[in-house]
């Protein structure tokens, strides 16, 4: 589900483990089907996982020159975050 105007995805993430023979870094979460059906096309999506720093998932794309993490979007261009993460930080930014 795309929210209006923060345009992110509200879900509960319990996977935890591995994606695509990748293998998850300390403080990810395998990305779960639904996430992935969202994402839009050209993404490396056996590399997609949640970050808990940020709530977003992000994947490992691998170009002619580096290999970078980016963040997973949807065919719109959005993002697809976690709605939990998303509202503490703007608690945090609207306290601080």
């Amino acid at each position: 589900m795309i929210c209006a105007g923060s345009m992110v995805f509200t879900m509960s993430c319990t996977v935890e483990g591995t994606t695509g023979g990748q293998g998850a870094m300390s403080g990810q979460r395998s990305a779960p089907e639904a996430v992935l059906a969202m994402a839009g096309p050209n993404q490396d999506l056996s590399t997609a996982v949640l970050r808990e720093a940020d709530g977003c998932y992000w994947y490992t794309h691998r170009g002619p020159v580096e290999t970078t993490q980016l963040p997973l979007r949807t065919r719109g261009g959005q993002a697809i975050c976690n709605q939990s993460a998303v509202d503490a930080a703007a608690a945090a930014q609207a306290a601080g």
